[in-house]
């Protein structure tokens, strides 16, 4: 992995400007061979899409900010989903006048600058399912 130092389950790095953040800590993980794990990143981005979950109506809703923010916190974890490394991140952004905001991380959230920890878990899987009681894919445990 380009920009990246791997020990023992544990990788740091950073990613280029102008990538999707999604994608490219997913791919990431892909790269690393994580399938369970955790993933924390700080920086900043050119524009931002996060998603909030409409309980009620069991859709995702999105809002989009094509302005420059900073990446607060971004925490996830990483399971399987259809036999796939998946990550769930939620992420907090700051603007310029020191407001916080955030949801769910999206696919359309562009990289200013980004500084990543993935740390992978040995020892079990954990996979994504549909759950009825909340229509998410939730850890539903082992295949």
């Amino acid at each position: 992995m380009q920009n990246a130092i791997a020990t023992a389950g544990h990788f740091i790095g950073r990613l280029e400007r102008g990538v999707d953040l999604l994608d490219a800590l997913t791919e990431r993980i892909r790269q690393a061979g994580v399938q369970l794990g955790r993933v924390e990143a700080i920086g900043a981005v050119e524009k931002a899409r996060v998603g909030f979950y409409d309980q009620g109506s069991r859709v995702y809703r999105y809002l989009q900010f094509d302005r420059p923010l900073e990446i607060l916190a971004l925490k996830g974890n990483v399971s399987l989903k259809e036999g796939q490394p998946m990550l769930h991140a939620h992420v907090t952004f700051g603007d310029e006048n020191g407001h916080a905001f955030g949801g769910h991380l999206a696919p359309g959230t562009v990289v200013f600058a980004c500084e990543y920890i993935l740390e992978g878990f040995a020892g079990g899987e954990l996979h994504r399912g549909h759950d009825e009681a909340t229509g998410l894919p939730l850890w539903a445990g082992k295949e």
